[in-house]
Order: C-alpha cells, then sequence, then structure tokens
C-alpha cells in the first residue's frame, strides 16, 4: 500500500501502488536473464521518483467535515443576542441607581435587539413553525433545546420592562403600577441574561466544525467580553454625559477583555487557530481588534466628549459584530480544509499512544 503521512503542511510520501512502474518507485528489478522474471533479490527505487509532490485535500477531493448549512443570519443572530442579554443587565443595574436615560436605552436596546435576533434565526431557519416545533421537547443534554427555552424565557420579560419605560402607552393611573412591573422584569430579564449570551458560544462548539469545536472552551469568555462591550457601546452612545460614567469604565474594561480572551483562545486552539488569520476570517478578525482597541482608547480619551463617547460606542458596536462574523468564517473555513480535521486528531493519536520501551 501507499506509504503516505499526513502533516500539517498537506500529505507527504505519497506513491500509488497502481500507478507505480515496476524497478523503478519501489518494485523488484527484472532478471538479469530477460525472461520476465523477478530476480531473487530486488532493490527499491527512490519512493519520490515516480510522483510528483502532492497537495492533500481529502478522499476523492471531499472536505472531511460538512460546512454548516448557515448564511450570515448566524452570525447576526450571534451578536444581536448578546448586545440584548448585556444590554438588559446595563438597564436593570441604571434603574436600581437612579439613571433613568440610561435604563431606558438599555431595556429598548434589549427589546430591539432580541427581536432582530429572533428575526435572523426564524430566518435561517425557513419557517417560523420550527421554532415552535423546538419548544415541544426539553432536552437538557441538547445545547440547541436549552438555547430555545432560554430565549423564550429571556424574551418576554425584556419586552415587558422595555414596554414599561414608555410611559405614554399606559394610562396615567396605571403609570405606577408599569414602573414597578418593569422594574421586576428587568431584573428577572438581568438574571436570565447571561445565559443568552453564552448559550450561543456552547452551541457552535458543540459541532465538529474543527475551529468551533477547538474554541469551545474558551469561545463563552469571547462571546461574553464582546456583549458586554457591545451593550456598553450602546450605553454610550445613548446616555447623557452625567450618567455616562459607569458605561465608560465597562467600555473600556469589556474591550480589553475581548481582545485579551480572543488571544487566550487562539494560543490554546493549535492548528485551527490559523483559519482565524488567514482569508476573509483574518481580515474580519484584525478588524475586530483594531475596532475593539479604538473604542477603547476613545472612551478613555473622550470621557467629557459626548461626540468622542459617541464614535467610540459606534466602534465598540462594530468590533463586537466583526468578532462574531470572523468566528463564523473561520469556521466555515476550517471545515472545508480536511487539515484542521486530520492533523490534530493524529496528534491526538500520537499523544495518546503508550510509551515503548
Amino acid at each position: 500500500m501507499s506509504q503516505a503521512e499526513t502533516t500539517r503542511s498537506g500529505l507527504e510520501g505519497v506513491r500509488p501502488d497502481r500507478a507505480a512502474t515496476i524497478g523503478s518507485a519501489g518494485g523488484r528489478q527484472l532478471s538479469s536473464r530477460g525472461d520476465g522474471r523477478r530476480g531473487r533479490r530486488g532493490r527499491r527505487g527512490d519512493p519520490h521518483a515516480m510522483v510528483p509532490p502532492a497537495e492533500f485535500t481529502s478522499y476523492y477531493g471531499r472536505p472531511v467535515v460538512k460546512a454548516a448549512p448557515w448564511t450570515n443570519d448566524i452570525p447576526a443572530y450571534l451578536f444581536l443576542g448578546g448586545l440584548a442579554s448585556a444590554s438588559s443587565v446595563v438597564g436593570a443595574c441604571a434603574d436600581l441607581t437612579d439613571r433613568p436615560v440610561l435604563a431606558q436605552g438599555g431595556r429598548l436596546t434589549a427589546l430591539g435587539a432580541i427581536s432582530l435576533s429572533g428575526y435572523c434565526l426564524i430566518h435561517d431557519l425557513g419557517r417560523p413553525a420550527r421554532f415552535y416545533h423546538m419548544l415541544r421537547v426539553a432536552k437538557p443534554t441538547s445545547p440547541m433545546s436549552v438555547g430555545t427555552w432560554v430565549l423564550a424565557a429571556y424574551g418576554p420579560f425584556a419586552g415587558l420592562a422595555a414596554v414599561a419605560e414608555l410611559p405614554g402607552l399606559w394610562p396615567r393611573a396605571l403609570r405606577p403600577f408599569a414602573r414597578l412591573t418593569g422594574r421586576a422584569a428587568g431584573l428577572i430579564a438581568a438574571l436570565v441574561a447571561p445565559a443568552v449570551a453564552t448559550y450561543t458560544a456552547v452551541l457552535i462548539g458543540d459541532t465538529a466544525t474543527p475551529a468551533w469545536k477547538e474554541a469551545a472552551p474558551y469561545l463563552p469568555f469571547v462571546f461574553a467580553s464582546g456583549a458586554a462591550a457591545s451593550a456598553a457601546g450602546m450605553g454610550l452612545i445613548a446616555a447623557p454625559a452625567s450618567e455616562v460614567g459607569p458605561v465608560q469604565r465597562l467600555a473600556v474594561a469589556a474591550a480589553l477583555a475581548e481582545v485579551g480572551s480572543v488571544h487566550w483562545m487562539e494560543h490554546r486552539m493549535g492548528l485551527s487557530a490559523q483559519a482565524r488569520h488567514t482569508g476573509r476570517a483574518g481580515v474580519v478578525n484584525r478588524v475586530a481588534s483594531a475596532l475593539m482597541l479604538t473604542g477603547a482608547a476613545l472612551t478613555a480619551a473622550g470621557r467629557r466628549s459626548r461626540l468622542l463617547s459617541a464614535v467610540a460606542g459606534l466602534a465598540l458596536l462594530s468590533g463586537a459584530a466583526s468578532t462574531r462574523f470572523a468566528t463564523f468564517e473561520a469556521g466555515q473555513a476550517s471545515a472545508k480544509d480536511p487539515r484542521y480535521t486530520v492533523v490534530p486528531q493524529r496528534e491526538r493519536l500520537d499523544r495518546d499512544k503508550p510509551a515503548t520501551s
């Protein structure tokens, strides 16, 4: 059989047996008598003499792992869910510390973002009934099932908290009741929010896609810090200077945390981290880091400037969204290149082999 070895650079040492010429690439020499019979002593030639350097693709040119049949609806869904969840936390904290404009902005952002997130999910599923069918089953071992129920629990409370921030929709006699109900609903939504921000990381990490599977232990930290940065960015845009102080501190801390957690994740991913630095994913990943650092710098420099705060907020929102899209593109690219599947498997097998004396 052909003696080939899969390495980080591809398949090496390829020698197809059926195409090998006897006596020149591994066969035995013919007898000097010229009768076509093999001599008793053969001699192996250079195994690389017959075959040009081969580029490893996969069995019959097919990828080992099938790429997820998802469109850009999914990274948008990942970003918007994180923005909604962290905005609920910002709104609840602002409500408890008597910052009404920031509270209103956070809760209205949460409602708008979770509504758009649900639209992106349903649009990718193809039919709204599919989301309803997922609610017919509760399976704790399935990230998809758990995530569906988390969204179902979070959405109504986030919506009620947001509607309570619009006093014009309530009769005058019911406004005190709406205020109390909105605060309670906002606190419940804030308690569910961390699960909304991170369950999508568990969901994509549970797939066979190499760049997502290898990053599974670290993606929740990336998604949570990115969600906090995006919510802080929205707060910088919406809140007046008298209420923006806590959001500015959150923006700087969350932006640095996301950049740091991405680098930590890439350092621990092994070979699959290359998918985040090449092609479209590499470009978007570099843009995401630049936007996050720019947003943090502008936030620190423009504490008293309304304009700089708004620009910093836009940079943070764009950076968080770019990180989600970079993660999505890296996963799709790693699924199409079989190196990211085969090489880590071979390395794990070699590592798990018992030592021989």
